[in-house]
């Protein structure tokens, strides 16, 4: 499965960004997936998962009520909605197949990740 993330950019703090994930190789409707973020100098960490049917939806405490991850299993597309962004939010984010038990990722593969740099 190839993974490309998309939607990044620089924006100011309270700002609004949207990321998608395109996945190929696959269709999208046979896994879970979550989105991870890597800040500079920090490991990655889980943001967001979204069960394979897109029924049941995860989130960070750091980030529950600002940011909302959806999927297109027509488009072979994952999305994430991310309002109200802080500084801290900025990362390099990423887009995985993802276990539901442990919110980790099921492959030690990632793709492009996509840069969110949020400004104060």
């Amino acid at each position: 499965v190839q993974l490309q993330a998309s939607g990044g950019g620089l924006v100011q703090a309270g700002g609004s960004l949207k990321l998608s994930c395109v996945v190929s190789g696959r269709a999208l409707s046979n896994y879970h997936m979550g989105w991870f973020r890597q800040a500079p100098g920090k490991e990655r960490e889980f943001v967001a998962a979204i069960s394979f049917n897109g029924g049941s939806t995860y989130y960070a405490d750091s980030v529950k009520g600002r940011f909302t991850i959806s999927r297109d299993n027509a488009k072979n597309t994952m999305y994430l909605q991310m309002n109200s962004l802080k500084p801290e939010d900025t990362a390099v984010y990423y887009c995985a197949p993802i276990s539901l038990a442990g919110l980790t990722p099921m492959y030690n593969y990632w793709g492009q990740g996509t840069e969110v740099t949020v400004s104060s």
